[in-house]
């Protein structure tokens, strides 16, 4: 029995979301049927991270374990045979055994990095439908970046949890929040150990209260120490969120993409 990682990139738009569902009408259905249909039984993956519907994944990390002995371009090219074109496996390999340690897609990750792609404009892009948030309101940029510093470092972010949340402790360490302005565009990129379940659209919606002045940045500062989620802004929308990647410690040896684009299209649709 070997483990085997995969490289997956989705456009959520059409799915309910990452993990399986009875509908069938999710990521993991699709990506274990097309599995299945190569390996000729079933698989079962492990993902890295779960991602909600509508969410996008440049590098959605999975591992499935499994006897059968194929080649890993032929895992890739198989399963990319029978996956909608809103999916695609981008590279597989195979995880060695270190000293009796496995690999697992989401324990032994060092990091995740999600991306909020949001767009400015008065009026709404039928381009960017679907894979870009918007706002029509102008916004200070930078109030918004020294709202964000407050988050920096290891915290309790129970204000910014979903009510669904399972994760054990709401105690996560933020490594970087970067707000990147391309023309119509302004990106949010954060970097931490863990994220909680909606925490980064709901901390989009919050720095958004403060570009548009309807708060201080040290808001964001009070709303950590309060811990209390209904004093923090609304969810935002999922439409322009990504998971852009997964940090794994370098003897995994996963052949994961350096990703030029903030998100692959996005630029030439504004």
């Amino acid at each position: 029995m070997k483990r085997i990682a995969l490289g997956v990139q989705y456009d959520g738009a059409a799915w309910g979301g990452y993990q399986t569902q009875p509908s069938g009408n999710t990521v993991q259905d699709q990506l274990e049927a097309a599995l299945a249909r190569f390996a000729t039984v079933p698989i079962a993956t492990t993902c890295a991270g779960r991602t909600d519907a509508g969410v996008h994944a440049i590098e959605q990390v999975v591992h499935f374990d499994t006897d059968i002995e194929r080649e890993m371009h032929a895992w890739v090219r198989a399963a990319n045979s029978f996956l909608p074109p809103s999916i695609s496996v981008r590279w597989a390999h195979t995880l060695p055994s270190l000293a009796g340690e496995e690999f697992h897609a989401r324990f032994s990750a060092r990091s995740r990095t999600y991306h909020y792609v949001l767009h400015r404009h008065p009026h709404r892009s039928a381009l960017l439908a679907g894979r870009a948030g918007w706002t029509f309101r102008p916004l200070d940029v930078a109030a918004m970046r020294a709202a964000a510093a407050h988050l920096i470092g290891e915290h309790d972010f129970s204000a910014f949890r979903s009510s669904q949340c399972q994760a054990k402790s709401p105690v996560k360490q933020m490594y970087t929040i970067e707000l990147a302005e391309h023309g119509e565009l302004l990106v949010f990129t954060l970097r931490a150990s863990a994220f909680l379940h909606h925490m980064v659209r709901n901390i989009v919606g919050s720095l958004l209260e403060v570009g548009v002045g309807k708060r201080a940045p040290e808001w964001m500062a009070s709303l950590l120490a309060g811990r209390n989620r209904s004093d923090a802004a609304p969810t935002f929308m999922p439409d322009g969120l990504y998971l852009a990647r997964i940090e794994y410690e370098a003897k995994w040896g996963l052949p994961q993409e350096d990703f030029a684009c903030i998100v692959p299209g996005l630029k030439s649709a504004v």
